[in-house]
């Protein structure tokens, strides 16, 4: 019962920071200090339309980041089934708020995951904070060639509770790409984790996504991912290890104003050999803003 307060505390932080900004965006100010706060709220969301508007509009993969920048706040769960025989489940993965403070830049603050070790005698707990800045190097939308080029960095940091996350902070810097192919959007991403001390004990891993998605079913977007991740230095040196993931998301559905909700699920299957964990069931639920 504990484990599962803790993702419903956070489904509600999510759900309180989501109705905070639609709040600040739609409310009628009537004293100075209001207007000036809704002035500024007003400012931030024009500035974050005409972001969105100059790129494609792509919905965001299941597992694979988007190039595209967004407003929104997400949720993701997930079921792990390892090698041997237990399962991991997580709440929260690692998302949380994301924001575009300036043109051509997204801010993400990630909450940390709560994870839970179904039949092991690992102990139950929190995850790493992380936080995540991209930079879109260039974009068009639909009429000006479907496509986009960004660049992210992001940082963990070792908050996790019982050796739920990583000794020390981990550095990932990543290159995102898309194009759009008539009613087919490809989407990828290459980046690698590097963390800041004990890199030869932990391990350096080179992370390399591909989604391809189906736009022609109007909000139902159905993709097929390929999520790999090579290995060195490290226990795992010289490894590797492939999931290939079947997924589709739906959306973007109007809640108020610019306020939306999408959803997306599918399952990671591991094709490769080396896999700690043989499948792993996602949800992701966004609200968009």
């Amino acid at each position: 019962m504990i484990a599962i307060q803790h993702p419903v505390r956070l489904i509600a932080i999510l759900f309180l920071l989501s109705a905070v900004t639609t709040w600040a965006q739609t409310s009628d100010p009537t004293s100075t200090d209001q207007k000036a706060s809704g002035s500024f709220f007003a400012s931030w969301d024009q500035r974050a339309l005409e972001a969105q508007l100059d790129q494609p509009n792509w919905l965001t993969p299941l597992v694979t980041s988007t190039a595209r920048l967004k407003q929104e706040v997400r949720y993701d769960i997930s079921w792990q089934s390892n090698g041997d025989g237990t399962t991991t489940e997580n709440y929260g993965g690692s998302r949380g708020i994301a924001t575009i403070p300036i043109d051509r830049i997204e801010i993400s603050v990630n909450l940390p995951p709560y994870i839970v070790h179904e039949g092991s005698k690992l102990r139950d707990g929190f995850g790493d904070f992380s936080f995540m800045a991209k930079f879109r190097i260039f974009a068009g939308n639909r009429k000006q060639g479907d496509y986009a080029l960004t660049a992210f960095l992001s940082t963990s940091f070792p908050t996790g509770s019982y050796k739920n996350g990583s000794p020390h902070a981990v550095i990932t810097p990543t290159i995102a790409g898309g194009k759009g192919f008539g009613d087919f959007v490809y989407q990828g991403t290459f980046g690698s984790d590097l963390p800041s001390a004990q890199a030869a004990h932990l391990g350096r891993r080179l992370i390399l996504n591909n989604a391809v998605q189906y736009r022609g079913f109007g909000k139902f977007w159905p993709e097929m991912e390929v999520n790999s991740n090579f290995y060195s230095d490290g226990p795992d040196t010289g490894k590797k290890l492939v999931y290939v993931t079947p997924g589709i998301s739906v959306g973007r559905f109007a809640i108020h104003r610019n306020l939306q909700l999408t959803m997306a699920g599918g399952i990671e299957l591991a094709v490769t050999h080396f896999h700690p964990a043989t499948r792993q069931e996602v949800f992701s639920f966004r609200l968009p803003f």
